[in-house]
C-alpha cells in the first residue's frame, strides 16, 4: 500500500495505491472514486458496543468501510468533509497516536481506532470529552480543516495549542488539558479562548489552521446554519 497526496493544501485529496486484493479501511462516505473493479463492504469493526462508543462518543461513523482491490491491484481516492489537508502518518507496532475527534479518515486494514476519554473538564468545555486513539502498522491519512503544522518537539520542548486546532499527537508527547487564560470562567469568557492542550517532547503534533467549532459558530450567527 502506498499513498499520494495531491491538490494540496487546500483540497487535499488522498490516493491509496493498492496491491492484488489488498484492503483499506477508510471512513465512511469518504471515498471519492476508484478503481471498478473494488469491492466496497461496510460493517462495525470490532463488534456492537466498540462501533456504538466510536460513533457516539468520538465523532467517527458507527460502520467502517473497507474497500478491496481487484486481482490486478487499484486505487482508491478520499476526500474529507471540510476544506484543508491531509497528511500520511506512518504507523509503528506500539507506537499509538492521539487523534481529534473527526481527523480519522483511511488507513492500513491492521490499525484500529479506540475512543479515549479525557476527563469532565472537556466535556464542560463544550469541547467533547472523547478523543481518538489509532494503532497498529501502516500508513494513515487524517484530515485537517485549513492547513496542516508538523510540530517536532525534542524532550526539552512544550506547546500549548487550543484544543479546537488540535488534530493528532504521538502519544509519546505528555499533555494536560487546561483553560487557556488564568483566573478561571471568567477571564475565559473575556479573551474568547477555552481550553487548550499543554504538549511537552518528545514527539510529533499536528495541528490545523482553522477551527471546525468556529465555522459552526459563524454560519450560526449569521443564519446560516441548517434549515428544514
Amino acid at each position: 500500500m502506498d499513498v499520494q497526496l495531491r491538490h494540496q493544501p487546500s483540497f487535499t485529496v488522498a490516493r491509496f495505491l493498492l496491491g492484488p486484493n489488498e484492503p483499506l479501511r477508510a471512513e465512511s462516505g469518504s471515498m471519492m472514486a476508484m478503481a471498478a473493479d473494488t469491492q466496497i463492504e461496510a460493517k462495525a469493526q470490532g463488534g456492537m458496543m466498540k462501533s456504538l462508543k466510536r460513533a457516539a462518543l468520538g465523532g467517527e461513523s458507527f460502520f467502517v468501510t473497507t474497500l478491496t482491490a481487484g486481482p490486478a491491484g487499484g486505487w482508491v481516492d478520499l476526500a474529507a468533509n471540510l476544506p484543508g489537508d491531509l497528511s500520511v502518518l506512518q504507523l509503528v507496532a506500539g507506537q499509538p497516536w492521539l487523534l481529534s475527534k473527526g481527523a480519522y479518515l483511511g488507513a492500513a486494514p491492521s490499525v484500529t481506532i479506540e475512543t479515549q476519554f479525557q476527563g469532565m473538564k472537556m466535556f464542560a468545555g463544550g469541547e467533547g470529552a472523547f478523543l481518538m486513539q489509532a494503532e497498529g502498522q501502516g500508513p494513515m491519512v487524517v484530515s485537517a480543516f485549513g492547513a496542516i503544522d508538523r510540530l517536532q518537539l525534542d524532550a526539552c520542548q512544550s506547546v500549548v495549542i487550543d484544543s479546537g486546532h488540535f488534530v493528532a499527537a504521538q502519544t509519546s508527547v505528555q499533555y494536560q488539558i487546561r483553560r487557556a487564560a488564568a483566573g478561571g470562567l471568567i477571564q475565559s469568557a473575556k479573551s474568547g479562548e477555552g481550553l487548550v492542550f499543554e504538549f511537552a517532547g518528545p514527539g510529533e503534533v499536528l495541528t490545523q489552521s482553522r477551527n471546525p467549532a468556529g465555522l459552526i459558530s459563524y454560519l450560526a450567527s449569521n443564519g446560516l446554519g441548517a434549515r428544514s
